[in-house]
């Protein structure tokens, strides 16, 4: 889970950083490229960068009425 969470500070740091360089560029500069994610764990390529397909399982029936009960 903390991998996935620091290459999304990652990432949003770099986009951070792509969108105030974009904006504070001349008007006539050619765009800059856009930054590209982070891998994250255990996928095959940047195209799956993100969360994990599957969820993690939740509590069950009685954890929750015991939690809320």
């Amino acid at each position: 889970m903390t991998d996935y969470l620091l290459a999304h500070a990652v990432d949003q740091l770099s986009e951070a950083n792509w969108m105030f360089a974009t904006v504070n560029r001349d008007e006539e500069a050619e765009p800059l490229e856009a930054p590209r994610p982070i891998p994250r764990p255990d996928s095959a390529s940047p195209e799956h960068a993100g969360a994990p397909d599957d969820p993690p399982p939740g509590p069950d029936l009685a954890r929750l009425t015991a939690f809320f009960g």
